[in-house]
């Protein structure tokens, strides 16, 4: 469930490498992004397993601040929120009366390092920038709205999710949704709405208060 969560993260995160592509769209997608310093918008998550019949559908919000840090929060009132610290990412069950704390940086490794290099990619600034962590594997257009469909270069971060979509309006060049899919042949869309760009963002919202009473752990200390 972690990983999943933080490849929604990703899937809000992760940009593209131009090369071989017909990067017109791509190019001035990444060129608005430099105007961008935070974001807020509004998402419906709609995951899909192969054990369900019906997805299951989820609405909260996220919050985005230059370069890497962001929250998400899903369900009303939040059942999960997950927000990038310098030093750490930290996933907040508050029904659970519970926090997980995960690593970041050089105390990361493995698979949770790749994982994490895919996350800390940022908002797209540049093709140079991310063009070491993606591969272009389609793109088309429909209804005022360019897909990109990309693919992981890690071996490790490519076996637990092979492909990313990202899609924005080809009028404003917001984004409009994301799809994860994953190995398992599931999926996990986030469709955006409500967006504020450059909104003045409190420092409390990427420093959650933990009360005294929730268990906090540690999943990947040995």
């Amino acid at each position: 469930m972690m990983l999943r969560l933080l490849f929604c993260c990703l899937g809000l995160l992760a940009g593209s490498s131009l090369r071989g592509a017909d990067t017109s769209a791509l190019t001035r997608w990444l060129s608005s992004q430099t105007n961008m310093q935070t974001w807020t918008a509004d998402v419906t998550q709609t995951r899909s397993l192969k054990t369900l019949v019906q997805p299951l559908v989820a609405r909260g919000h996220v919050w985005f601040a230059a370069p890497n840090q962001f929250r998400w929060e899903i369900g009303s009132p939040a059942e999960t929120i997950a927000v990038r610290q310098p030093e750490e990412m930290l996933v907040i069950y508050p029904r659970l009366k519970r926090a997980e704390k995960y690593p970041l940086g050089a105390q990361a490794a493995g698979p949770w390092k790749d994982t994490l290099a895919l996350l800390e990619a940022g908002f797209p600034r540049s093709s140079e920038e991310l063009e070491s962590k993606f591969k272009v594997v389609s793109e088309k257009e429909t209804d005022h709205t360019h897909e990109v469909s990309l693919q992981p270069k890690a071996a490790s971060a490519r076996r637990m999710m092979p492909l990313i979509k990202i899609s924005f309006s080809l009028d404003d060049f917001s984004l409009r949704a994301t799809e994860l899919q994953f190995a398992d042949g599931s999926s996990m869309k986030n469709e955006f709405t409500n967006q504020k760009l450059n909104p003045s963002l409190g420092a409390d919202v990427f420093k959650p208060v933990i009360a005294n009473d929730f268990k906090i752990v540690e999943p990947l200390k040995r």
